[in-house]
């Protein structure tokens, strides 16, 4: 039976028709690549000197344009940082005289209509789409956004928390931490191209600086506009001609934007983050500008050196090879108007972290030795010649490059002459350019990782190693006015808080507290219910153990270091999370209460109820006293807030009990930006039970 089965299934086989065979991919033949051709723009200046493009398309009944301003980051001031972004953003959102940012909305929905506005690096931009039918309202609102914003003050505020927001968050991210260092370290920190926004410049942002900076570059002579889509030319031109009229303000010539810092600026950078398994680098130098002549072989240079993950010389070596890193490449960075930067950027595993980058070394110098095969030199120029056509593949793109091209003043057959250059590289022109101006000797190393995980020192490198601060500097709040007297106040009123709780006499008596606790947490969801166990050592060693819903979170500080533990892992104690256990020590009412005698420590009278203490390390907070009773009523300071920027933080102690004759705070509300951020009841409190240090430490 099995035999005959099986004489079955040959004989069903034999009568299946053969199989055809497939041609090989290699085999495939491909059109050469399509023409790019470039249409004919109408350019016109109006009477009050805005020049104007226009780019009939009539394929779908959409008109939309943009104007492009003379303005940018670069020309901001240092005490006033994203003062340009923050203008760029509340000029549409803040509305015009005539109607709010709010109603604008709601007009736009109902047309299908869009008008948005931004401010760059370089380039200011107002921008608009609309159906044909409603062009003359899309147009008149834009118009109203370009050259009437009001900046309202609750537009301008909301604006600057999500600027916090996102100054808070910066660091959550390692591709970002990298691209961010990498740029301000070889542009150099002491300049707009390499500045770093802090909550300090977002505090200092008044609106009159909004409306100043739009008085100061948003005037008709700064600004081209374009127009493209389904309308006829010389209709366009009068109806911008009308509708711009009476905008005749004027204003100085802007000037030109300041130069690069192009010194080099080599060496090993390091940003130590403890919460990843992975390290993400970038490495290179400055490179240069799109008017450069040897731009098209750079390019073409940097594909072969890394534009494939695959089969470019460090996607072979770093990912085929040794599995060193999913995605590798390298990059010819060039900008309109001043230096690009080269890089090579990847990623790998922690303990890869040496090797990966020994290998891109030796490529690097393999690289300069010889040149690339004909292989590589044809396939880096088909991949940037078949990208580049993407840039022109619709009358959007096209009139946008048209007017970038001009705005920065490049010359009208650039983009024919640059074709040309590409297809004209060779091999002889990329070893060229690569022993020109590609630099090891200069380049800057930008790691992020965790350097307890690298298998292989940072010093077999034999690289300078500098490390990064990632600390986020907190909003400086102005301390008041000291004087003799009220510091002579202050320690008096601080002796009667302490007369209050138990006296001084008790109070150092206590020695370590143990404490058990229900918590509230209030978030954007609701409420969250946890239990705490507390544990200090006085005067700056603190655990807490927490039981919340989605398991258990405990936390040892022991006044320099320590650790926190979480379901998702441990971790040692580090940039703001450290900086929080210090404060906690800094904040902890009976530490505080008898700043008095603490010489680190300054308590100045601000008023007769309100006590600011402050420290040599820059912690402070204000204790403000029930003058009847003189015990504290609450802390009031500034903390960091959940997911968000730090806010103002009131720690208010409703209810008191006595342990030890010790008044102790029994429940206890805390509030963060005005809002309820949680409740705690304290359960029971045990004092002087002999807690030790090493027992604390202990990771459950």
């Amino acid at each position: 039976m099995k035999f005959l089965i099986l004489s079955l299934i040959g004989l069903s086989l034999l009568a299946q028709p053969a199989r055809t065979q497939l041609p090989s991919y290699k085999s495939l033949k491909f059109p050469p690549i399509r023409e790019i051709k470039i249409p004919d723009v109408k350019t016109v200046t109006l009477s009050n000197g805005i020049k104007v493009y226009l780019l009939p398309h009539h394929e779908l009944p959409v008109v939309s344009g943009f104007a492009l301003v003379r303005t940018g980051n670069l020309f901001e001031t240092k005490d006033k940082i994203g003062l340009s972004g923050i203008t760029g953003s509340v000029m549409r959102t803040g509305g015009t005289k005539s109607r709010t940012g709010d109603e604008i909305n709601e007009q736009l929905e109902n047309i299908a209509a869009s008008v948005e506005s931004s401010i760059g690096e370089t380039s200011g931009r107002v921008s608009f789409n609309s159906m044909k039918e409603n062009v003359d309202e899309v147009l008149a609102v834009f118009k109203d956004v370009l050259t009437s914003p009001e900046f309202r003050q609750d537009k301008l505020d909301l604006e600057k928390t999500r600027e916090k927001a996102s100054i808070a968050r910066r660091n959550d991210d390692p591709g970002s931490i990298v691209r961010r260092e990498f740029a301000n370290i070889l542009y150099g920190r002491d300049n707009p191209y390499g500045w770093s926004q802090e909550y300090e410049h977002v505090d200092k942002i008044t609106r009159e600086d909004l409306v100043n900076w739009h008085k100061r570059y948003f005037f008709p002579k700064n600004i081209v506009l374009a127009v493209y889509g389904d309308f006829q030319e010389s209709e366009m031109q009068a109806k911008l001609e009308k509708l711009f009229a009476d905008w005749t303000v004027a204003q100085p010539e802007v000037p030109a934007f300041p130069k690069a810092d192009t010194n080099a600026r080599p060496g090993l950078y390091l940003a130590e983050k403890k919460d990843v398994n992975q390290t993400t680098f970038r490495i290179g130098h400055l490179a240069g500008t799109l008017r450069d002549k040897d731009y098209p072989a750079l390019e073409v240079m940097a594909s072969v050196l890394g534009g494939s993950p695959f089969t470019s010389r460090l996607g072979s070596a770093i990912r085929v090879q040794r599995g060193y890193a999913y995605q590798i490449g390298a990059n010819w960075g060039a900008n309109y108007n001043h230096p690009g930067i080269f890089l090579i950027v990847a990623g790998t595993k922690s303990e890869n972290t040496v090797p990966a980058i020994k290998t891109i070394q030796e490529e690097v110098t393999k690289f300069l030795a010889s040149e690339p095969t004909e292989a590589e030199l044809q396939s880096a120029k088909d991949k940037i010649l078949n990208t580049f056509v993407f840039n022109f593949d619709n009358p959007s793109k096209t009139l946008s490059r048209l007017v970038s091209y001009d705005y920065y003043g490049y010359p009208k057959d650039f983009i024919f002459e640059y074709q040309k250059a590409v297809e004209a590289v060779t091999r002889t022109d990329v070893l060229r350019v690569a022993k020109q101006y590609l630099n090891p000797t200069n380049f800057t190393y930008m790691l992020v990782g965790n350097p307890d995980e690298f298998k292989t020192p940072l010093s077999e490198l034999n690289l300078p190693v500098n490390k990064i601060d990632l600390t986020i500097p907190e909003p400086k709040k102005e301390a008041a006015a000291t004087s003799p007297e009220s510091i002579t106040q202050g320690k008096a009123l601080l002796t009667k808080v302490m007369g209050a709780l138990g006296g001084q006499g008790k109070l150092s008596a206590l020695k370590d507290l143990t404490q058990t606790s229900e918590i509230e947490v209030h978030t954007g969801g609701g409420a969250m219910k946890a239990n705490r166990t507390s544990l200090l050592i006085l005067p700056s060693v603190i655990r807490q153990d927490t039981d919340f819903p989605f398991g258990k979170m405990s936390n040892f500080f022991d006044g320099k270091t320590g650790w926190l533990k979480t379901p998702q892992g441990d971790t040692p104690l580090a940039g703001p999370i450290l900086r929080q256990n210090h404060e906690q020590v800094f904040r902890n009412l009976l530490g505080l209460v008898q700043s008095g005698s603490n010489a680190d420590r300054t308590v100045n009278a601000i008023s007769a109820d309100t006590l600011e203490i402050s420290d040599k390390a820059g912690y402070s907070t204000r204790l403000v006293i029930d003058p009847a009773t003189g015990l504290p009523k609450k802390q009031v300071y500034t903390g960091l807030a959940m997911n968000g920027p730090p806010s103002e933080v009131e720690e208010v102690y409703n209810s008191f009990a006595e342990v030890n004759g010790v008044k102790l705070p029994s429940s206890i509300t805390v509030l963060q930006g005005g809002n309820k951020f949680s409740e705690t009841k304290i359960l029971e409190t045990k004092v002087n039970t002999g807690l030790k240090v090493e027992d604390l430490s202990k990771k459950p």
